[in-house]
């Protein structure tokens, strides 16, 4: 009989759910419903609901109730959801869901007639969520971080610097301007542990990974930080979720849907985990020293290690292997590509053409793919910057350069985390053969394009086959459900970058330097 796990991706446009069968490692069901499309009732635009205000991101958490109804009504009709032994989320982090002293009980009682999204109306405190795209919260920033000593002891004692989008600073925000919900609240639940507690009928722990993501633990000894939460808001450390490691079972599935939708009863239901710490181990990343690298909208690349220190400009998670997780993210990824691209009148195919018959070093040119105002490292203003001389309207030079510099961006600050041993690759840059190899000769580190496209669903469906499969055989699962069929890309010029990354450094340096001054100034 087929031992099958459900994976659950709520991401912030769409709720996904994979069905992953042990014995084949194949995803061998999908359903997923996309908020806009599927529930035009909620209002939404792009999963949120819409604002005069661009810095408020919300969306309403009941939303993400009625979804994960709907997902699993269209799933019954293609697989037998009576083999699903365990279930697990992976949510969008940061986002924080409030909840009032009858959370619990209700939690606890839902009925398989009515709508989940129903019944739990009357637990929630607040009815929105602040997601990862609510960016009103600069001033409640600035206040912890200057109660924690800058943004450096932040960092180090949270695994980041203060973040508008974090969970700490919007639960201060939240705390200040709407104090009379902020009484009404019990529970402070993020997006992972609000729908575990929905699946396992109780309130759910949260796991290191996804806590990370406040701005309020310890990153170190996964544990609540009383001088983050001291500094964040008084009375606040009674409202949070126990915190537990990603190999931490959150009981049994609530009879709620076992009756409604034919999943068995004793069905496990796994600690939720953040989004990004699933897709790398959808990706396959369990080793130090492995890295996923998201060619995108932004560039962000993630990193496995033990005792990494905390990254200036980025993020330090718990990946659900149980080791740190780097995160750093580029704002100017694909936009800044797409541009050069336009620029000079070319496809992806010519671009690609182009930059290989380019040669590597550009002569000793370098850009800085500023073109947006970036967040690794954080620039003031906006607009490419080149070294001197630089030939702009080469498009040959132009276009090599611009990966070249995203790259050595990327080996600059991934720099103090160690060497890496392998990068996996996924997203619509890993589509181009030319950009891979410019990383692999930058980074002097073989790439490899992988082709999953639910990295985090399949992450989830993962993390809930641990608590069913014994260790050996979830590793040999793990190893053939993320196995990398792409052929693998080594470094050909890696000497060519040696003294090029240093004059790279020196001139982002400057760069840096003169922008600081400009604003300053200003």
């Amino acid at each position: 009989m087929s031992v099958l796990g459900l994976g659950i991706d709520a991401s912030t446009q769409s709720l996904t759910l994979l069905v992953l069968d042990a014995s084949s490692a194949e995803i061998v069901a999908r359903s997923s419903v996309r908020f806009d499309d599927d529930l035009p009732g909620w209002g939404t635009l792009g999963g949120q609901l819409p604002n005069q205000d661009e810095r408020i991101g919300e969306a309403p958490p009941l939303l993400w109730i009625e979804a994960l109804d709907l997902a699993l009504r269209k799933l019954s009709a293609n697989v037998d959801l009576s083999l699903v032994r365990a279930v697990a989320v992976a949510g969008q982090q940061h986002g924080s869901v409030y909840l009032n002293g009858s959370a619990e009980r209700t939690l606890g009682t839902l009925t398989p007639t009515l709508p989940a999204s129903q019944q739990l109306r009357s637990a929630l405190a607040r009815p929105v969520a602040p997601l990862w795209t609510d960016s009103r919260t600069s001033v409640e920033c600035g206040e912890i971080r200057g109660h924690l000593g800058g943004a450096t002891s932040a960092a180090k004692l949270t695994g980041s610097d203060l973040y508008e989008r974090f969970t700490g600073p919007q639960i201060r925000w939240f705390a200040k301007n709407e104090p009379e919900a902020w009484t009404d609240t019990s529970h402070v639940a993020l997006v992972s542990s609000f729908l575990t507690g929905v699946l396992a009928g109780r309130l759910a722990p949260l796991d290191w990974g996804d806590a990370a993501g406040t701005n309020l633990m310890n990153v170190r000894r996964g544990a609540w930080s009383s001088t983050a939460i001291e500094a964040t808001v008084a009375d606040l450390e009674r409202r949070l979720p126990d915190l537990e490691p990603p190999a931490h079972c959150a009981g049994s599935l609530s009879p709620y849907f076992c009756e409604r939708f034919g999943l068995p009863a004793g069905c496990r239901v796994g600690i939720g985990v953040g989004d990004n710490p699933a897709a790398a181990l959808g990706a396959g990343l369990r080793e130090p020293g492995q890295a996923l690298l998201s060619l995108g909208t932004s560039d962000t690349v993630s990193v496995l290690g033990r005792d990494l220190p905390a990254v200036e400009h980025g993020h330090l998670f718990v990946a659900p292997s149980g080791h740190d997780l780097a995160l750093l993210c580029f704002r100017n990824g694909s936009l800044a590509r797409e541009a050069v691209r336009d620029r000079f009148g070319l496809d992806w195919a010519g671009f690609d053409e182009t930059v290989l018959g380019t040669p590597p070093g550009c002569e000793g040119h370098h850009l800085l793919p500023w073109f947006e105002p970036e967040i690794v490292p954080r620039t003031v203003g906006q607009g490419a910057v080149h070294s001197p001389g630089f030939p702009t309207e080469d498009a040959g030079t132009y276009c090599r350069a611009l990966l070249e510099g995203q790259a050595m961006a990327i080996e600059r600050h991934l720099s103090p985390l160690g060497r890496l041993t392998e990068l996996r690759a996924v997203g619509g840059g890993s589509q181009s053969r030319a950009l891979l190899q410019v990383v692999a000769d930058v980074l002097d580190c073989p790439v490899q394009p992988h082709s999953t496209p639910d990295g985090a669903g399949l992450g989830a469906a993962l993390q809930a086959l641990r608590f069913v499969l014994s260790r050996d055989a979830w590793e040999e699962l793990a190893d053939s459900a993320t196995a990398v069929t792409a052929p693998r890309i080594n470094p050909r010029q890696a000497e060519v970058y040696v003294a090029l990354k240093e004059a790279s450094r020196r001139l982002a340096s400057e760069a840096l330097a003169s922008r600081s001054a400009i604003a300053e100034a200003s």
